[in-house]
């Protein structure tokens, strides 16, 4: 597999995370209290359900507000609640792939990954012209599904097809929240490779989030550990492994 600006190493990224958020309901308090430091190239945030990891991404995107703390990564500020720094989501150049995937089921595969290139809410022509559509269609092995609805997809070309909808814009990173928990093992298997084959050919870090140890041991630099909203000390994908062995 061939992609735009392929290299043999991943670049390393900066992450400097301090987020505080406080959420209140019915059933009692729910304190997230992250801070990370770290200059991986794959990142990865693992803990079980409830922990706070997609929390975690959510604010980090920008999809919901801090009570307090920052977001840098590379040096770049994207949120800092003392200086009054607040990007928009659009603003953070921040690829956000769900775990659902969330395509658009009305539109094509050209038409979900071209949508990334818009700044409006206009569906792209669904034969529409655009040079970086066509080069991530044949990036990802995906010009053979280019007018197909998502419905007509298997696992892996919905998740090739929102990973290339994410990277069309060139963003700074790469977010990914748990992209295999839906799918049945032997699936999970299959696409777990398949995205660690993509991010050794890919120039973009990548922070992921999940509570499968498989992930840790095939897709990660560094780990950072969260329960209950908390950072568990040690960042060692070898030495996390060798504890909850």
């Amino acid at each position: 597999m061939t992609t735009p600006g392929a290299a043999a190493e991943l670049p390393r990224l900066t992450w400097d995370l301090r987020l505080h958020k406080r959420l209140r309901h019915a059933g009692g308090d729910f304190l997230l209290d992250l801070v990370v430091q770290s200059d991986a190239g794959r990142l990865v945030l693992f803990g079980p359900s409830g922990a706070g990891k997609t929390l975690s991404l959510q604010l980090i995107a920008g999809l919901v507000q801090p009570d307090q703390g920052h977001v840098r990564l590379a040096g770049r500020t994207l949120y800092d609640s003392e200086a009054g720094t607040r990007l928009t989501a659009q603003a953070r150049r921040l690829a956000y792939v769900f775990q659902d995937y969330a395509l658009f089921p009305h539109l094509t595969v050209r038409q979900n990954i071209a949508f990334g290139t818009r700044s409006g809410w206009r569906n792209p022509a669904p034969q529409a012209v655009n040079p970086a559509t066509d080069r991530w269609l044949e990036a990802l092995g995906l010009q053979g599904q280019a007018q197909h609805y998502p419905h007509q997809l298997s696992g892996g070309q919905k998740q090739r097809t929102a990973l290339a909808r994410a990277l069309v814009c060139e963003p700074a990173a790469l977010l990914l929240d748990e992209p295999f928990a839906a799918l049945d093992r032997a699936l999970r298997k299959r696409l777990r490779d398949e995205l660690g084959e993509l991010l050794r050919s890919l120039r973009i870090p990548m922070l992921l989030i999940t509570h499968d140890e498989d992930d840790l041991r095939l897709l990660a630099d560094e780990v950072v550990h969260l329960v209950a909203g908390q950072v568990v000390p040690g960042s060692d994908p070898a030495q996390l492994l060798a504890k909850l062995a």
